[in-house]
């Protein structure tokens, strides 16, 4: 039994077959934009999923003091109560300081757009791998997993996006690679 072909004229005419792995990494992009951007969102305006659901009753209040617009810290909850091992009374130390909320927020944002427009990948993939690692890191052992968790698998796939020239298909890379400071500046590539 033959593996199907898939098939298109322009392709057919130059003797090369479409590889569908070349749809996946696009789609593959564009979802794991959506894990870093629902993060930066659910913790600004506090949608009632990780931020702004009382652990207790399980109420839910959307847009309320947690959310980030409201002066709550998208990083307090976290880095108090869920880190553990060796590291988490440094973790704990920085809970709730305006900079590393700051720099949360925009490390999630940041990676969330660029990877789901499909620009400046090179430092949004190195960017959402160092946060990964370090969520890892401030949770030291998975509960579900004591080797491989959500955070390592995302890493690894930002590893392979990275490389992989496929992943930008379906982005706005073309236009982005014309501009003047991204043909300057290689590293915003």
């Amino acid at each position: 039994m033959t593996a199907p072909t898939f098939t298109t004229s322009p392709q057919q005419t130059s003797g090369v077959q479409p590889n569908p792995l070349h749809a996946v990494w696009p789609v593959l992009r564009i979802g794991i934009a959506f894990v870093f951007l629902w993060t930066f969102l659910d913790k600004t305006f506090g949608f009632g999923f990780a931020t702004g659901r009382d652990p207790k009753t399980g109420a839910v209040t959307p847009f309320g003091p947690e959310a980030w617009i409201h002066g709550g810290s998208p990083t307090t909850g976290f880095l108090q109560f869920g880190t553990q091992g060796p590291l988490a009374p440094v973790f704990a130390s920085i809970a709730g300081s305006p900079i590393v909320d700051w720099l949360f927020m925009l490390g999630m944002g940041g990676v969330g757009i660029a990877l789901l427009a499909g620009v400046a990948t090179r430092i949004a993939t190195v960017s959402g791998i160092a946060l990964m690692l370090t969520l890892r890191i401030a949770v030291w052992e998975s509960p579900n997993n004591p080797i491989v968790d959500e955070q390592i698998i995302y890493a690894l796939v930002l590893v392979a996006l990275s490389i992989t020239p496929a992943a930008r298909r379906l982005s706005l890379n073309a236009r982005w690679q014309q501009l003047s400071l991204v043909r300057r500046v290689p590293s915003l590539r």
